[in-house]
């Protein structure tokens, strides 16, 4: 059984920033100081009209490969996380995999996990390098989630900012990433995060897609994005020390053991009501969301990223890596760095 490690990351962001100042111009009686406070979140960045996520996928790519000199020859596989994507077919990692010229030989394929997607990718890469399929698998986590929110979907559009992150993950002779994810799903909540229209069970052409009022006066239109923030919160943080306890457990390590937790960075009351709950210290709870905001299945490694810029994330440090949301799904993993 091979091993695996996570080599390098690198990130690209949209061009254009959308500032809570531009919100408030938007929604001149919004009380965006109350929802920054609670959200952690000041800016984030926006897609262009005809950017796509595979353009930001691609964009993550080239940025990895020039940062680090990566051999794009050696990459076996292509995973390519995103709730969007060029077209309903082909698979958008096929569409990526022609953009940043990937050898032949590399096998390349979609998923769509939301705000686990990244782990769901760790565990995909590892167990191919694991089974000897290939000694490098580049995960692409990318998401314009802003496409899909209504443009008077004030509270989400304060939440939620587009990025891709490109992770290169690569045999070890150590067991660097464990191999070991606990993974969960509660399906009944599905209908809590959710885009009801544009697929085969509501297609767009039986629908006129028009705007409504919900019983909390929301704007809203099955057309787009649509999260029950108060299901999601209450979820997410019941969920998460359950899921802490048992990766602990699952690894027999004990609480001091971890040198950082880096949670799916969904917004800061979360991710501190979480570290109330499990009395994690300040220094050890990541809150990397500011100037970015939620990105969906990116927010893990652009917070690797950032923290290794800063200089605060070290090559053997000890981390536990959880993600919470769409489906409703969880999953986590410790890893040495």
């Amino acid at each position: 059984m091979k091993h695996s490690h996570i080599e390098h990351i690198a990130c690209y962001y949209p061009h254009h920033v959308l500032s809570n100042a531009d919100i408030q111009k938007e929604f001149p009686d919004f009380k965006i100081q109350e929802m920054t406070r609670l959200t952690g979140v000041s800016s984030r960045h926006v897609t262009a009209r005809n950017e796509t996520s595979v353009d930001m996928g691609a964009k993550a790519v080239e940025r990895l490969f020039a940062e680090y000199n990566v051999d794009a020859d050696e990459i076996g596989y292509l995973l390519f996380c995103s709730a969007g994507g060029d077209y309903i077919t082909p698979p958008s990692a096929c569409i990526l995999h022609d953009r940043v010229d990937l050898p032949p030989h590399c096998g390349a394929m979609d998923f769509n996990q939301g705000c686990t997607g990244f782990l769901y990718g760790l565990s995909l890469a590892d167990s191919l390098i694991g089974a000897g399929q290939t000694k490098k698998v580049l995960l692409v986590t990318s998401e314009a989630i802003t496409k899909t929110l209504h443009p008077l979907d004030k509270g989400n559009r304060t939440i939620f900012g587009d990025a891709a992150a490109a992770t290169l993950i690569s045999a070890s002779n150590s067991s660097l990433l464990s191999g070991d994810f606990i993974f969960g799903t509660d399906g009944s909540k599905h209908e809590h995060i959710i885009i009801r229209e544009g697929r085969e069970r509501n297609p767009l052409f039986d629908n006129d897609g028009k705007d409504f009022i919900d019983n909390l006066g929301n704007i809203r239109n099955h057309r787009n994005f649509y999260m029950n923030g108060s299901e999601v919160f209450n979820f997410t943080v019941s969920k998460a020390p359950e899921l802490v306890d048992g990766l602990l457990s699952r690894f027999q390590m004990e609480f001091d053991d971890i040198d950082l937790f880096v949670f799916h960075q969904a917004n800061r009351i979360i991710l501190e009501s979480i570290g109330r709950k499990l009395k994690i210290p300040e220094s050890k709870l990541v809150i990397e969301l500011k100037d970015t905001g939620n990105t969906v299945s990116s927010t893990i490694p652009v917070a690797l990223k950032k923290l290794e810029q800063r200089g605060l994330l070290k090559r053997g440090m000890t981390l536990l890596l959880a993600g919470f949301g769409v489906g409703f799904s969880w999953g986590g993993t410790i890893i040495k760095y």
